[in-house]
């Protein structure tokens, strides 16, 4: 996970509130009850870990799973400084995962399931870690990921690199409920509760936007271009926030809830 451990520098940036937002609002649709055992793979910085462990309390317990080091730095620190003790986080492969089945009551991938190959391989795994009675939470991306500005950015891309032009865009996979519930299906996961829902995400400034795309998944495009390339494509994102006058992009996201009955 060299891309995120690049960005974790810039992942916490204030500017990017969204990963914080849309982890909190996963977790507070699993309604988790005072004392439940929850799993957090792909956990990034804690963003859903770390209020699914507020919730559970002391006689709860949340393990947050993921490949980037640096993310899971930054989020122990967050844990230490917010006095959570019942929460760990561990690197580890989602598709590997050293864990008895049917141990959690909640099982939570937020952004993260787009980024393996084969996602029913992983949604069965992450499923079996579900015991009778608990829920599976996979959010994701919805269309028009944080446009107009994506457009920008990958306009400056293929100027300067062709050759790198919309590399990075595996949530297009699963990015209306359509495709997401045929996910469930392939995966053998009845009826899960499907919610699209429009959001925006606040653009403060032309920092704002740089501070996301070094802090998201385009941080993998960003770091395969030389200093003054580099420059260049900061510029000319720079250029568009400051001359198109807009004050957020699309933060369109899918939520999707499954009961192991």
């Amino acid at each position: 996970m060299k891309t995120y451990n690049s960005a974790a520098d810039a992942y916490d940036d204030p500017a990017n509130s969204f990963w914080e937002r849309f982890g909190r609002i996963t977790v507070q649709r699993l309604r988790l009850r005072s004392g439940a055992n929850v799993l957090d793979v792909c956990c990034g910085s804690g963003a859903s870990a770390l209020p699914a462990a507020e919730i559970v309390g002391p006689s709860g317990s949340v393990l947050g799973i993921d490949l980037a080091d640096r993310l899971l730095e930054n989020a122990r620190a967050k844990a230490a400084a917010r006095g959570l003790g019942n929460v760990q986080f561990c690197m580890g492969d989602m598709l590997d995962l050293p864990i008895s089945d049917d141990q959690f009551d909640a099982v939570i991938c937020v952004f993260g399931i787009f980024f393996v190959p084969d996602m029913s391989q992983a949604l069965r795994l992450l499923w079996e870690r579900v015991r009778p009675g608990g829920k599976l939470a996979i959010t994701t991306w919805g269309p028009r990921f944080f446009e107009p500005a994506t457009s920008a950015f990958w306009s400056a891309i293929q100027r300067e690199r062709p050759d790198l032009y919309k590399g990075f865009n595996p949530w297009d996979r699963i990015c209306d409920p359509a495709s997401l519930g045929a996910l469930f299906v392939n995966a053998g996961i009845a009826n899960p509760e499907i919610s699209a829902e429009p959001d925006r995400h606040s653009i403060s400034s032309p920092e704002a936007w740089w501070a996301a795309a070094l802090g998201s998944g385009y941080r993998g495009t960003l770091d395969q271009l030389d200093a003054a390339t580099r420059e260049r494509v900061r510029a000319e994102n720079f250029e568009f926030i400051r001359n198109s006058g807009i004050t957020s992009v699309e933060a369109n996201v899918i939520y999707a809830i499954a009961e192991k009955i």
